[in-house]
């Protein structure tokens, strides 16, 4: 685990508003540990950068004016809602002999699964894992290998085996795994104008029985409308 060295100052007027102490480039932080004094402190945004916006986990070592070092993790960050800057943060310290637990990220290795060259599709279900280790122990990351896994694979939690280090999720949860491919339907296809040719017909025909029967019925209307011959006076 690569160990990063924070130069740090120790917040002595808390009556001094936050945003004072941010203004001047610093970032407002807490230093905790079980069994002693919080310890409010302060450090510059650069500085706490490289821990933010990683992929991994470090070790920190804040370091004091008057020479003291205090190891410990960043445990949590609050951003400002409207520039997503960091506003404050919490360090949890360590002590070498004792157990510490926190979230490690996973990181997917092993280039293009097999069953992904099959046609199947790779879903990562967990990003981060929770462990249980002494401080000299904590992994930056933990890897996972999917080169050989095939469709309807899954690594569980319980596949995952690291030297001194207990992993605390379930040991049933899926991790990664290989999803079948999407089977699609396939829909008859429909000759365009196949409807609107066959349609045309039946009205044609339709009209030629209509015009039929009118022109069978115009010789008996005209017979009875004609009105009858009158007798010549002789």
């Amino acid at each position: 685990m690569r160990e990063l060295i924070i130069e740090t100052e120790v917040r002595t007027q808390l009556k001094k508003h936050s945003n004072v102490v941010r203004r001047s480039g610093k970032i407002p932080g807490i230093f905790y540990l079980h069994g002693e004094a919080n310890i409010p402190i302060s450090v510059s945004e650069k500085s706490l950068k490289p821990l933010i916006y990683t992929s991994e986990t470090h070790i920190v070592s804040l370091q004091f004016s008057d020479g003291k070092m205090l190891n410990c993790i960043l445990r949590d960050v609050q951003y400002d809602a409207v520039t997503d800057k960091p506003i404050h943060f919490d360090m949890q310290g360590l002590r070498e002999n004792e157990d510490i637990s926190l979230e490690v990220p996973v990181i997917i290795t092993g280039g293009t699964p097999a069953g992904v060259r099959d046609g199947g599709v790779l879903q990562q279900l967990i990003y981060r894992l929770k462990v249980s280790c002494l401080p000299k122990f904590i992994p930056e990351h933990i890897e996972i290998n999917v080169e050989d896994l095939k469709i309807n694979a899954f690594i569980h939690v319980s596949d995952i085996k690291i030297d001194n280090v207990t992993v605390l999720d379930n040991a049933s949860t899926s991790i990664v795994g290989i999803m079948p491919p999407t089977v699609e339907k396939e829909v008859a296809a429909v000759v365009p104008g196949a409807e609107e040719a066959a349609e045309p017909e039946v009205i044609t025909k339709g009209k030629k029985v209509e015009e039929g029967g009118a022109g069978e019925a115009k010789p008996e209307a005209a017979a009875k409308a004609a009105p009858a011959p009158k007798e010549e006076k002789k």
